[in-house]
């Protein structure tokens, strides 16, 4: 059906695709449509299935003959770029909190840790929300990289509480229509966000308005006081 959620994977385990898709199988809304095992193959995959969300992990070999790690880092934000509409979810081993921080400034909508069970279980549910404008954090992840500073008054800049506001103004115009009215990419959105979540110390969008307009970030809506 045209409706459905086209994903990718990349990942050089053939059992954890395997998994993936077995997992996904259940999702009546979702389709794997195509995997690669190999970072050069990657732009061909999105390119050529038109992908609506992809799951990455950030440690594959870049070819068959060459066993370096693909730059994952490096491309992320190209293909954004050349695919607006395109979500990146990163799936990994990785637990390094400068890792975390550096994919997530790429443009990726939401990093789970392969060894999140809870996340794992709920991946269709994942998948779904990302693809429709949102971002995600295991739990796991989200602890590592949201960390107090000491702060207990968080702030945002300009820029994110400008995207804040436009959520909170328009709650149920998707992230393209958002970066659409600020006249920029959608990626850019998502990253703004997502850095939002990590300053207000929540996961969605819902929350990180409430506690903007609790903590008088942002302008409060006509029903508060």
């Amino acid at each position: 059906m045209s409706d459905k959620i086209k994903v990718g994977i990349l990942d050089d385990h053939q059992s954890t695709i395997d998994g993936y898709i077995f997992r996904l199988s259940n999702s009546s809304n979702i389709e794997v449509v195509a995997t690669a095992a190999y970072g050069e193959d990657l732009v061909t995959m999105v390119d050529s299935f038109h992908l609506d969300l992809l799951l990455l992990d950030v440690s594959v070999p870049t070819s068959p003959e060459n066993s370096s790690p693909y730059p994952i880092l490096h491309e992320i934000p190209k293909l954004l770029q050349n695919h607006t509409e395109l979500a990146i979810l990163i799936i990994s081993m990785h637990n390094q909190r400068t890792l975390i921080k550096a994919v997530m400034e790429t443009g990726a909508s939401g990093y789970i840790l392969k060894d999140d069970r809870q996340s794992i279980l709920k991946l269709g549910e994942v998948i779904t929300s990302v693809a429709s404008g949102g971002v995600y954090f295991s739990q796991q992840s989200y602890k590592l990289i949201s960390g107090k500073n000491g702060d207990d008054s968080p702030n945002l800049t300009k820029r994110q509480k400008e995207v804040l506001s436009l959520c909170a103004s328009r709650p149920n115009s998707t992230t393209a229509e958002i970066a659409g009215k600020l006249d920029i990419l959608p990626s850019t959105v998502r990253n703004l966000l997502s850095s939002s979540y990590l300053r207000l110390e929540v996961t969605n969008r819902a929350a990180a308005i409430l506690k903007a307009r609790e903590l008088g970030l942002i302008t409060p809506s006509a029903q508060d006081p």
